[in-house]
């Protein structure tokens, strides 16, 4: 299969770069072509523009201005996202990287009697979200209800594609996470990704 590894943080020494090059690493020692999209290093703009927030139901969309990173998903079999939780949610730029990339007439249509959104990433039959958080595990999920797997897995996963199977993988209270720690999450993925 075709991955596309799409990784969002500014630091490439960060605890977040370990968790993209070890799932690297595990995909492609399963035989899997992988696609790495750091989006700091290509300079992802993550702004929506007043070109492409007007045009928004326009038929067709235009999607020009990211044309190069819609080709690559919509080439990708699955996806995988490698992000730091920041104040309980995704960076800036991987924010912009659904609202320019997730557009209509690539991730979804516009139900032409309105109101629904109809998925239109079939191409893509898996979402792993490995992610870093600061917060304890029971903040995240109790007080706060994990707004970001909320959102990827109700939001994105199923209104942009069907039958597609979601897994996301967290260490929480990243901050005073032990080098033993680290490494077992580090273990725990490679596990996960060797076995897709």
């Amino acid at each position: 299969m075709r991955v596309l590894l799409v990784f969002a943080h500014p630091l490439q020494k960060s605890f977040t770069a370990s968790v993209a090059l070890t799932a690297r690493e595990a995909l492609e020692a399963s035989g899997h072509v992988v696609d790495l999209l750091d989006l700091y290093a290509e300079n992802f703009d993550p702004r929506l523009s007043n070109t492409e927030r007007g045009g928004y139901f326009d038929v067709p969309y235009d999607t020009s201005a990211v044309a190069g990173i819609v080709d690559r998903l919509k080439a990708a079999d699955g996806l995988v996202l490698v992000f730091p939780q920041w104040w309980f949610n995704f960076p800036a730029i991987l924010k912009g990287f659904f609202d320019r990339v997730f557009a209509p007439g690539v991730a979804f249509t516009h139900d032409v009697a309105g109101g629904r959104i109809v998925p239109q990433l079939i191409n893509i039959r898996f979402l792993y979200a490995l992610t870093t958080t600061g917060s304890p595990w029971w903040l995240v999920h109790f007080y706060m209800g994990n707004p970001v797997r909320r959102l990827l897995k109700r939001g994105i996963a199923n209104f942009c594609s069907r039958k597609l199977v979601f897994r996301m993988m967290s260490l929480h209270d990243m901050d005073r996470a032990t080098e033993a720690r680290r490494k077992a999450h580090l273990e725990r993925i490679r596990k996960a990704l060797a076995a897709v």
